[in-house]
């Protein structure tokens, strides 16, 4: 296929990209505009490495072309806050210092920050739900969902301690 120029709009910056219409998005963020929150993992859409938020969404970056999305508000991990100053997503991620090797946490944290935009008081069966479809296999569950349940605003202090 041939390459053309797509307009995107991906953390709050337009980018012109030259890539053929069917390239994966994940492709564009690592290789392009280097963004490496989302992470290859599958390349099947399964394993969750890759997430974004699309329009909101969370979206498997590794099986979406770029063609479909021009025109979409698209958000990496790069996105959601800073060094200084992270998202609270990010900060209870910290808090409960829910990584080992840290490659599931990019799709963890888009997956979370998802639920809350739809949901912003999940209960814990809602948050198990969200997050189910990605792949750890460190076994930092527990800490993962403290830090998920701790960013709906569902784990105070007292409990951690």
């Amino acid at each position: 296929m041939t390459q053309t120029t797509m307009r995107l709009t991906i953390n709050g910056n337009t980018h012109d990209v030259d890539a053929a219409p069917d390239t994966a998005l994940l492709y564009v963020l690592r290789n392009d505009l280097a963004l490496n929150g989302p992470k290859y993992g599958c390349g099947l859409g399964e394993c969750g490495a890759c997430a974004v938020l699309i329009d909101g969404v969370a979206a498997r970056s590794c099986v979406i072309p770029i063609e479909g999305c021009a025109g979409r508000d698209i958000v990496t991990l790069e996105g959601l806050g800073t060094r200084e100053h992270p998202d609270p997503v990010q900060q209870a991620f910290i808090h409960e210092q829910a990584a080992q090797c840290g490659y599931c946490l990019n799709g963890m944290i888009i997956a979370t920050k998802a639920l809350l935009l739809r949901s912003p008081r999940p209960s814990e069966a809602e948050v198990l739900e969200a997050l189910r479809h990605h792949l750890c296999r460190c076994g930092a569950h527990v800490e993962i969902m403290r830090a998920a349940m701790r960013a709906a605003g569902r784990l105070v202090e007292a409990q951690t301690r």
